[in-house]
């Protein structure tokens, strides 16, 4: 009756074999670290400069706990915090010969102690939210209005080369907030117009309306691209945001969407507001000029001559010089989108640009009159250029569609895309909320979250174990294991520990404890109505299941409608607690039935249970009381 098939014994030791092994980690603590990431969004951190960075520290004595290439970034351990700096001088005086203009940063960090072999079982601690472990906060305010006056001046420019496309005579595209406008002397011509850019700009809705005479079409933005606009704003520079964090070596930045129109910023770890704003307000900007092919401009490149008057020199991303014109020929603002792709005779893979009306005219011209020649794309960055790609041109390109291929690898084109799509904002941002918590206090709340879990631990488990006797101590052990499963889940999930979620931990306890009462208290009755102990464990679980599944379902409803709808603290309060209640009826009611199994199941004439004092009203009959008394 009561015991369990080997199979659940199974499942019981490998759950807690997973909890510990993916719990350890987060007792092993930090140790100092030196961070190399790229400023540059044009330079990549690879194999080949971790090799660099090994070289220097051995060239200097200096001997790392480890290093490794993690998540685009170098990451060397060390055991004391004088080598830490001591690594971190070494590092910057080879990767950083010119100070003005760094490639690299490189950044005192802190990262897990954990052995190499929790490290090859991918086990990682939890990571420590702001209020933990300290850092800098940012609300940002995106300035869709701009996003919106942006677009409709891209399509104002639309229409008027579709007009001169036509031949259509006009008395001017006018743009109108977030219109536009186009006068017109007759009414058939205005119809013609109206048509025009309903059939060939999906984005507008146009229509006539007559003044004094004349005759105006007015266009508007539809309102499902509006909401496009808007959506795509916010999702370049949230990207282009996660892009420039890496300057500041944080490695755990949230970046999120609050809201229609806002982004919240949180670098864990940075104490300098200052230089966080200077990285984040940052503005970058796209050029595409023509490659000087003089053999003047060959010579300025190996460094043999200077470079010709009208030209520049600039680098690219593998170091080699390359001297294009000073004339610009199209900006970033005539590129629409920029998405890898293949190329559908090659299979090579390519980068593929969409521009506006302007820049499709601009760059037909172009390649129409330099077939043959190199046209470099360039990033400018704080003042400083780099050559992103120079690709030759190979046949006159219209339609506004542009295809760059060459010798690049699938990531070579998903970076490049993703460097022309969102080398800058696509709307401008204003900090509207800033504050800095020190490191100090993380600490202080890290140590005052622990102290309210484990004194709260200890209470309930002192409790438990007076009132109920060994079922009391089985209830404790069943709610380490619930923590434990819980820690461990939320390590393998990489979540972020903060406050609030300290706060779901103490209430998953309270949650958890309460089904091993339910159980007991059933047990309990079941004794007092006369049952066999054997018969009173077995129903007690059955009967008090129903009750546990149905309270929790219940809490776990208001847990998930808090994750949908609730954003921030009020999201990783829920994460924990959603988490919590599923590893509390694990442990609560699987786990500890199959330790009380264990202990008592066997016994064939078992005749009380230690369940402490089972309370009979007086005059009924006392058999198969179970009694603390054994």
């Amino acid at each position: 009756m009561n015991r369990y098939p080997v199979w659940k014994y199974a499942i019981i030791v490998i759950a807690l074999l997973v909890g510990v092994v993916y719990t350890l980690p987060n007792f092993y603590g930090e140790a100092p670290a030196v961070q190399v990431a790229s400023v540059k969004a044009t330079v990549t951190v690879d194999a080949a400069l971790q090799q660099r960075v090994e070289t220097a520290l051995a060239d200097a004595d200096v001997q790392p706990l480890s290093i490794a290439l993690e998540n685009g970034s170098i990451r060397a351990r060390f055991d004391k915090e004088d080598e830490q700096l001591k690594a971190k001088g070494v590092i910057e005086r080879v990767l950083i010969p010119d100070s003005s203009d760094p490639s690299y940063v490189v950044a005192l960090n802190l990262i897990s102690r954990s052995p190499a072999w929790l490290t090859a079982l991918h086990a990682k601690p939890m990571y420590l939210g702001l209020d933990l472990r300290g850092g800098v906060h940012f609300t940002l305010q995106v300035d869709m209005q701009a996003a919106l006056t942006k677009r409709t001046e891209a399509l104002t420019s639309d229409v008027r080369l579709a007009l001169r496309d036509k031949k259509i005579r006009h008395g001017g595209v006018n743009r109108e907030g977030q219109s536009l406008e186009v006068r017109l002397q007759d009414e058939a011509t205005a119809t013609t117009v109206r048509n025009l850019i309903v059939d060939t700009m999906p984005d507008l809705q146009a229509n006539v309306v007559s003044t004094g005479g004349a005759y105006v079409v007015r266009a508007n933005i539809k309102p499902e691209s509006l909401r496009s606009v808007q959506e795509q704003a916010l999702k370049q520079n949230i990207t282009t945001l996660h892009n420039r964090i890496n300057e500041l070596g944080v490695a755990e930045p949230v970046i999120q969407q609050q809201g229609a129109d806002r982004i919240v910023v949180q670098l864990p770890g940075v104490q300098d507001p200052a230089q966080a704003k200077d990285i984040l307000g940052r503005t970058a900007t796209l050029e595409v000029r023509m490659v000087d092919e003089s053999s003047d401009a060959r010579a300025a490149e190996i460094g043999s001559g200077p470079v010709p008057f009208g030209s520049e020199k600039y680098s690219d991303p593998h170091g080699q010089s390359i001297v294009v014109k000073k004339q610009v020929i199209l900006t970033g603002e005539n590129l629409n989108d920029a998405q890898p792709g293949f190329d559908s005779q090659t299979h090579e893979a390519t980068v593929n640009l969409t521009l506006d009306g302007k820049g499709a005219n601009i760059f037909k011209d172009v390649t129409r009159e330099n077939i043959g020649k190199r046209m470099a794309i360039l990033l400018f960055e704080k003042g400083k250029g780099q050559v992103v790609t120079a690709p030759v041109i190979r046949s006159e390109i219209g339609g506004g569609r542009v295809q760059i291929s060459g010798s690049m690898s699938t990531k070579e084109a998903s970076d490049t895309s993703l460097l022309l799509r969102a080398g800058s904002l696509a709307a401008p941002m204003e900090i509207i909320e800033e504050y800095t918590i020190g490191p100090s206090m993380g600490k202080e709340n890290v140590e005052a979250g622990i102290k309210s879990i484990v004194g709260g631990f200890i209470a309930i488990a002192v409790f438990m174990c007076i009132y109920y006797m060994i079922f009391g101590v089985v209830s404790t052990i069943a709610l380490g294991v619930n923590v434990l499963l819980l820690l461990a889940i939320l390590s393998m999930l990489q979540a972020t520990l903060t406050l609030p979620g300290i706060a779901a931990m103490a209430l998953a306890i309270g949650v958890a404890i309460d089904s091993n009462v339910l159980i007991n208290e059933r047990v309990r009755e079941e004794l007092r109505a006369g049952a066999s102990p054997q018969a009173a464990i077995h129903a007690g679980y059955e009967h008090a299941w129903h009750t546990i599944l149905d309270s929790n379902v219940t809490t776990l409803i208001v847990g998930l409608a808090l994750l949908a709808f609730g954003s921030g603290p009020v999201r990783g309060f829920a994460v924990v607690h959603c988490i919590g209640i599923l590893t509390s009826m694990f442990s609560a009611v699987f786990f500890s039935r199959g330790l009380v199994n264990l202990w008592y199941g066997r016994r064939k004439k078992l005749k009380s249970v230690s369940i402490g004092q089972v309370w009979k009203p007086e005059g009924e009959d006392v058999r198969s009381v179970a009694s603390a008394k054994r």
